[in-house]
């Protein structure tokens, strides 16, 4: 025995780190870069998206059809309807759903009735797939700058020697 405590045992203490491991410095910038792209997204994407589909609720309402799937929450599904006697082709906004309904796929809308170009499934109309993804998105970034917050506690912590 060397008088050490533990010895004997294999450590973290005893072994210095992998060449392929990140350090404190890269943790803390991962995690906090990590954390403003996913606060960032929340606040000025997913938000702004729940709340244009909310701003619809009072729409005029038309059966629709899908025109064009693809990728709703993203924004890139048409629907056609008959707004004020013309057909129209309208982008379903960001934070849609139906995305796995297939086209000529009936649906009701609810749409501007001075801007029959902007309209959203009715069943989005009350935040939509676009409010859960700013909360979960918001959670996320507060998640990761509280490792960041640990990483900058613990590398100021750290003696200068191991800096």
């Amino acid at each position: 025995m060397d008088g050490t405590t533990n010895a004997g045992a294999s450590g973290a203490d005893r072994y210095p780190p992998a060449a392929n491991t990140l350090g404190p410095r890269a943790s803390l910038v991962m995690s906090l870069a990590l954390g403003l792209l996913l606060g960032a997204l929340s606040l000025l994407v997913m938000l702004p998206a729940a709340q244009h589909l909310r701003s619809l609720q009072d729409g005029e309402r038309a059966q629709a059809t899908l025109h064009t799937a693809g990728s709703c929450m993203a924004g890139h599904c048409q629907v056609k309807y008959e707004a004020d006697g013309r057909t129209v082709i309208a982008d379903l906004p960001v934070g849609s759903g139906g995305g796995k309904q297939s086209v000529g796929a009936s649906l009701v809308v609810r749409y501007e009735a001075d801007d029959p170009q902007v309209a959203a499934r009715e069943e989005d109309v009350g935040g939509g797939g676009a409010a859960v993804l700013a909360a979960l998105a918001g959670a996320a970034a507060l998640f990761f700058l509280a490792v960041a917050a640990v990483a900058g506690i613990f590398l100021a912590r750290r003696p200068r020697s191991e800096a």
